[in-house]
């Protein structure tokens, strides 16, 4: 029997890790679930641990594995998703980078994406990268790009991870998007529409919103998956 509390964590990572491919921060979840502060955090997923609810995969940061969910979330449907790491594409083939017995995809690479000041446009291929198949779903067209610095930081999103994309063109206030600016900057983004406008927010506060006119913005996909290399 789970608490209420735990259960609300649970529910929060498994709806951020669908919507986003990105588990939580402990700071987002402590606000999420009004705790005073971490420590509060830290029990309640150790809790979610012993119980079989949750794995956290080792080394690698804020990646956790939900395993199940209890019957009170289970009508909402579910279908486990793993946040993959530890893959070193430039030294293995795209086959042996997948954990035995996944069911592996692979994507092409379609060169850097700025999380930081943004940067020319890059749509030329320049490798592949084999990812879990959960990570893709529906009949949309995805790719993938290498992130390039850290205004992103606070959603775990970090310089020289790659992060999976679905393309697509529409995107939804708290989508994180690759935008592209003025037809020639490109940039990974947390999407918000506000007063006729778009704002563009980094998750680092070191990084100023950016708002930008509609003419001026074009979405070209939407983040659903993360693999962190080592």
């Amino acid at each position: 029997m789970l608490t209420r509390k735990q259960i609300e964590l649970l529910k929060l990572i498994h709806n951020r890790m669908e919507a986003d491919g990105v588990a939580p921060s402990f700071e987002e979840m402590k606000d999420a679930l009004d705790l005073r502060s971490k420590s509060g955090i830290h029990r309640l997923i150790t809790a979610l641990e012993e119980r079989g609810f949750i794995r956290r995969l080792a080394h690698k940061a804020r990646a956790i594995e939900v395993l199940k969910l209890p019957d009170a979330l289970v009508k909402d449907g579910f279908s486990p998703q793993i946040l993959e790491g530890g893959i070193t594409h430039e030294q293995t083939k795209p086959s042996e980078r997948i954990a035995p017995g996944a069911a592996a995809l692979e994507l092409p690479i379609m060169g850097r994406i700025a999380a930081g000041t943004p940067i020319e446009a890059i749509s030329e291929r320049v490798n592949d990268i084999a990812i879990p198949g959960s990570m893709v779903r529906g009949s949309k067209a995805h790719y993938a790009l290498e992130v390039q610095g850290d205004s992103m930081i606070d959603l775990g999103i970090n310089d020289g991870d790659i992060v999976v994309i679905r393309e697509q063109d529409t995107a939804d206030n708290g989508d994180i998007v690759v935008a592209l600016v003025d037809g020639y900057e490109a940039t990974l983004k947390r999407f918000r529409r506000q007063n006729g406008m778009i704002a563009l927010e980094a998750a680092n506060p070191a990084y100023e919103t950016r708002v930008l006119r509609d003419d001026q913005v074009q979405v070209q996909g939407r983040l659903v998956g993360l693999v962190r290399s080592y």
